[in-house]
């Protein structure tokens, strides 16, 4: 399949051209790959069995992975979902359009293909005006998972789409680098207490100012079992992850150092080609094969915005063996700490002090 690709930063005659030919792909029930202010999505009808079970092929994604619609104005939300509770109006009013996703009752519009099998429909109105202005050029909602290779890091900038899905989709639009960096929180509304699913950039103490009390999946923190189904993406299975074994390190940061080092030495000693993801506190601290810095330890969201090209650079490195430090699980820290979480597959080194 050829890949044909658009520009979305370039005059307004070309985005206009390139919307139009992508809302055409769409309505026939082909993919278009296109920014949002998450990540890059992986688009087809939301409302098309068909172009379900083509999003699962592209990226090689499980079908019991639920997929993430998206629309463009609130009123579009209605159609899709049986109810929607006093929470959604109050966490709509508060961050849509924006990079919150959520979890309600699907209506019979809504294909069990989309919903991975579920009753239940995601559902977001992102931020990008490009996103939207795809949609509403579609003329139908748009499920969207990311714009990569199930289990890879997802794609923040379109070399990233390419590499995973050009020649196996229709289109590729380029709309520039993201600005988040990684993809929506997904909040569970169909309980009687909303439940975190994934965080984002809208973060619990910002739901929390919202809605009042809020429950953590226990997903959070450890992997589901097999035999259990997710009920939003990233969920069951291994997201994120670079080719490269990976470890997360924590303990304080004099300890954090000296065991990365330590780690790094001995895996140079046997061979292996080394990475580290440090923070810009520490990064000139240590040695190894590729050493990139992902951002002040005080600023979460710049960490967040530089997490998924780290670990395609670490790809395109190819190095062996990963050592990244962790990071404080506040705010959008504990986006960060999900994310890296799956990307080593939940293997902590802990750092002990010197006695």
């Amino acid at each position: 399949m050829e890949t044909i690709y658009g520009l979305l930063t370039g005059s307004r005659a070309e985005r206009e051209e390139a919307l139009a030919r992508a809302g055409e792909i769409l309505r026939a029930g082909g993919l278009v790959a296109f920014p949002t202010e998450t990540v890059y999505g992986l688009g087809g009808n939301a409302l098309s069995a068909a172009a379900a079970e083509k999003i699962y092929a592209a990226k090689g994604r499980p079908s019991d992975n639920p997929l993430i619609v998206h629309i463009a104005r609130f009123e579009e939300l209605k159609p899709l979902v049986r109810e929607i509770p006093e929470s959604a109006g109050k966490l709509a009013a508060a961050f849509w359009p924006g990079p919150l996703t959520m979890i309600l009752p699907k209506s019979e519009a809504v294909p069990r293909e989309t919903s991975g099998g579920l009753d239940t429909v995601a559902i977001r109105l992102p931020l990008d005006s490009n996103a939207r202005a795809l949609i509403r050029a579609a003329g139908v909602p748009v499920a969207a998972p990311s714009a990569n290779t199930s289990g890879r890091p997802s794609p923040t900038e379109v070399r990233h789409v390419a590499e995973d899905l050009g020649g196996k989709i229709d289109m590729i639009l380029d709309g520039g680098a993201v600005a988040v960096g990684l993809e929506s929180t997904i909040v569970d509304l169909t309980g009687s207490v909303p439940a975190l699913l994934r965080p984002g950039a809208i973060t619990p103490e910002m739901l929390e100012g919202v809605l009042g009390k809020i429950e953590f999946d226990p997903v959070l923190t450890k992997p589901l079992t097999p035999d259990m189904h997710p009920k939003a993406p990233g969920m069951k299975y291994r997201h994120y992850a670079p080719r490269a074994e990976m470890y997360l390190v924590d303990g304080t940061q004099a300890a954090v150092i000296r065991k990365i080092n330590a780690c790094a030495a001995l895996a140079k000693a046997d061979g292996k080609k080394v990475g580290i993801l440090a923070s810009a506190e520490n990064a000139d601290a240590y040695c190894a094969d590729a050493v990139l810095c992902l951002g002040e330890r005080v600023k979460p969201a710049e960490i967040a915005h530089n997490l998924f090209a780290a670990l395609r650079e670490m790809d395109a490195r190819a190095v062996d063996v990963i050592y990244a430090e962790a990071f404080p699980e506040s705010g959008v820290g504990l986006a960060v700490m999900n994310r890296m979480n799956k990307a080593a597959g939940h293997h902590y080194l802990h750092a002990e002090e010197e006695k």
